[in-house]
């Protein structure tokens, strides 16, 4: 396992894609809460069968897949229900999080999660990385990127952690407000080369 795992996250629209797939292009392993989420409802988990059952049959396609926009749109209109899929879900993805990054054989690791601060996945990371735009400019690359209305997009930042709290949570702020990938990718030359220091000398005291 890499001694040294760092948590990327940042609100929807804020480029984390992006920068996890460079911090990747330096051979550094991507841990994604994300594909993580998704792979722990798989036709034929317990798990989606367990949603199948409690939601009814209508939240799964006629592939067996899980309907993600008809469960998105129930849990957003129902605490209790948004509760009982948390309750469900986040052990797994915790659990399986926590496998992948022990397989990690990269310098340090790199634990991309939206809902990293929310979810108290900061307990797993050494060092908090947020990537830091303003609501105008996730509204703007989300309608654009996703095909969502604004309404829709502004429902989802507020059912988030604050920009404040982010940052306020944050060892590492990348400004992602440029369009600039050079930039953008001079920025991420430098945090990965400050993450390699620390991560070293994270190794050379756990074998003191």
């Amino acid at each position: 396992m890499s001694d040294f795992i760092v948590g990327l996250t940042g609100g929807i629209g804020s480029g984390k894609t992006t920068i996890a797939n460079i911090f990747a292009e330096h051979s550094i392993t991507i841990v994604d809460a994300d594909i993580v989420a998704r792979d722990v409802v798989a036709i034929g988990s317990p798990a989606l069968a367990q949603i199948s059952k409690h939601f009814g049959a209508e939240f799964i396609q006629a592939d067996g897949q899980l309907d993600r926009a008809l469960l998105r749109k129930q849990i957003f209109s129902n605490d209790a229900d948004k509760l009982w899929l948390n309750n469900l879900l986040h052990p797994l993805i915790r659990e399986q999080l926590i496998t992948q990054m022990k397989a990690a054989q990269s310098t340090y690791c790199l634990l991309v999660a939206p809902l990293l601060i929310e979810n108290n996945l900061t307990t797993l990371v050494n060092r908090v990385l947020v990537i830091d735009v303003s609501e105008t400019t996730q509204v703007s690359r989300t309608t654009t990127r996703d095909n969502n209305s604004v309404e829709q997009v502004q429902a989802i930042i507020a059912s988030q952690t604050s920009r404040q709290v982010k940052q306020e949570h944050a060892d590492d702020l990348l400004n992602n407000e440029s369009n600039s990938l050079e930039a953008l990718k001079s920025a991420v030359v430098k945090l990965h080369q400050h993450y390699l220091i620390l991560a070293t000398k994270a190794i050379k005291s756990s074998t003191v």
